[in-house]
């Protein structure tokens, strides 16, 4: 945004010297200011020369800008050995020449005796080394050292003003390394007022844990990140955290994925929760928070995801035996690859330690899902402030790489259970309860969900059992004084299969009563078809013999005497004799 307001503007931006340590060019926003000094302060043992050898060797290696490093209290042999852990090759790259570096011994007792000294051999000494290398960056560490012969306070302030003008007309990014005074950045309290900018190195022991700070007190021309930022010392060099910007412009998902319950993700209008985003866990102790913790790695590694579980409380070795009783197998996720589980006690390493560690393995592993189990046991190693920063930059890193978290949070009886110990919950997506419900003589697990951004959900409280076949949530059972959980819900459910029972049987009984009348009334409409038909048989007969007697009456009664009339006329024969 600002390259394009610098386009858009026509005005060059101040070049910067990427300095390759991670994090540091974040926070600098690009890196140090090119051919300018920058001055690094600090107490002994903050890192100020590893700083300032990271720094030549990044730009050598990643940036192709060869550099001199010039000592004034250790020989080039030693700083070699120093940083040999590191995987640092100074005596390579002094061969490639890549890299010079030059011990400068100064006495002060010599200086003494000859009564002169000042900077002018220093320069040509510098100068010649820079040249012959064409070297582009320049350390010189520290400073005190190389004005330890100087009684005179106005003449070495004034060869100090000297050296950093010289050093930026010769147009090399230079680090200068200080030692830390009393009430001010350095000892000579000039140095930071002519430096371009000034990073300050804090080593503090709170708790008997150390913990190491940086700070950009200034840089001239320049926005920079003003708080301070934990650094640590590791194996791979200086990493300064936050490694990634806490802005909230990160993408977000609409995919959905299981939270490796069936009942639970219908409790979720989504069924499940947004990937990418972070969810917290939280309950008493023995809720079950491990138990749905490992359901939710298992439903990411079923659907070939990749899940980084870290576990405070129990060994990868226990966590597999004690899932694999409730049927939850995380054993052939862990050897296909898919699940890594990460444990340790959380006082074996400091907060950010401990977040170095997991930026680490996000790293290496690229996990989907990163499970942290329990968070309330960072406490040990910090406190509420510290823990809560950590855990604020650590879902900010998780959710700029789009990966689902999910933290479990062990909460006190006597909290509230809408607060958390870290103080977190506000930070979350999704808020899931935990807790027990306790009746007369029995004590029963209960899960709810507080909040679950994006989408509608129940807020109903389910309770939930521990079987055999895994977490299974129940159906919610009211009373006449609300939800009846345990032995009340087991009673409530005998209760309403008595009265089913006797439901049941009074319908067989009425049933049994309507056949029963319904067998009788057709009796009856026998009978009473019977009945008709002999009497209609009955009719029958009496009419067939009352016809039968008419037809017999009327054959016998004789025929009329026709009238004279109606006689026939004679023929004209005579009858025969």
């Amino acid at each position: 945004m600002k390259e394009n307001l610098a386009a858009s503007t026509g005005l060059i931006s101040l070049p910067k010297a990427p300095t390759g340590i991670i994090g540091l060019d974040e926070i600098t926003e690009g890196g140090l200011p090119k051919g300018r000094p920058t001055l690094i302060c600090g107490s002994a043992g903050c890192g100020k020369t590893l700083m300032g050898i990271e720094f030549l060797v990044r730009g050598v290696l990643d940036y192709g800008e060869p550099g001199v490093f010039m000592a004034f209290e250790e020989t080039a042999e030693e700083l070699a050995a120093n940083v040999t852990s590191l995987g640092f090759d100074l005596p390579g790259l002094q061969e490639q020449k890549l890299l010079r570096i030059d011990h400068v011994h100064v006495d002060r007792s010599e200086i003494e005796e000859t009564g002169e000294y000042d900077l002018d051999g220093l320069f040509i000494r510098l100068g010649y080394a820079i040249d012959t290398i064409g070297a582009k960056r320049v350390v010189l560490d520290t400073i005190e050292s190389l004005f330890s012969g100087f009684p005179n306070q106005a003449i070495l302030r004034s060869e100090i003003r000297r050296l950093f003008r010289w050093l930026k007309d010769k147009g090399v990014t230079t680090v200068i390394t200080a030692e830390r005074g009393e009430g001010s950045l350095t000892r000579q309290g000039l140095e930071e007022y002519v430096s371009d900018c000034v990073i300050l190195l804090d080593n503090r022991v709170i708790d008997q844990i150390t913990t190491r700070r940086l700070r950009i007190v200034k840089y001239r021309g320049s926005t920079h990140g003003t708080n301070e930022y934990p650094y640590l010392i590791t194996e791979s060099g200086i990493s300064v955290l936050p490694v990634t910007s806490l802005k909230l412009e990160h993408e977000v998902s609409e995919q959905i994925v299981s939270t490796g319950i069936p009942a639970l993700d219908e409790m979720f209008g989504r069924k499940g929760f947004y990937e990418g985003s972070s969810i917290l866990l939280t309950g008493t102790a023995g809720t079950a928070k491990t138990t749905l913790a490992a359901a939710f790695a298992q439903e990411v590694c079923l659907r070939d995801g990749r899940c980084l579980y870290f576990a405070f409380e129990e060994s990868p070795q226990q966590l597999v035996r004690n899932m694999r009783s409730v049927s939850i197998d995380l054993e052939p996720h862990v050897q296909a690859g898919r699940l890594l589980i990460e444990a340790s006690r959380p006082t074996l390493n400091g907060l950010e330690r401990h977040l170095v560690t997991i930026h680490k393995l996000v790293a290496e592993f690229k996990p989907t899902a990163v499970i942290i189990d329990p968070i309330s046991n960072l406490i040990n190693v910090g406190n509420v402030g510290e823990v809560r920063s950590m855990l604020t930059r650590l879902i900010d890193f998780l959710k700029v790489n789009g990966i689902t978290a999910l933290f479990t949070s062990l909460i006190s009886g006597t909290l509230q259970m809408d607060t958390t110990e870290e103080g977190v919950s506000s930070l979350v997506d999704t808020w899931i309860s935990v807790r027990d419900l306790e009746g007369i003589g029995e004590r029963n697990r209960g899960l709810s969900i507080l909040k679950a951004r994006g989408m509608a959900h129940s807020n109903q409280v389910r309770e939930f059992i521990i079987t055999d076949q895994g977490i299974q949530l129940l159906d919610v059972v009211v009373g006449p004084t609300g939800i009846v959980t345990g032995a009340s819900r087991l009673a409530r459910q005998l209760q309403e299969q008595a009265q089913a029972a006797a439901a049941q049987q009074e319908l067989e009984r009425k049933d049994r009563e309507l056949e029963r009348r319904r067998r009788v009334l057709e009796a009856t409409i026998a009978n009473l078809r019977t009945e008709f038909e002999s009497v209609e048989e009955e009719f029958r007969q009496i009419n067939s013999k009352e016809q039968d007697r008419q037809q017999s009456t009327a054959k016998a009664k004789p025929s009329p005497a026709l009238p004279a009339t109606d006689r026939p006329e004679p023929t004209g024969q005579q009858p025969t004799t």
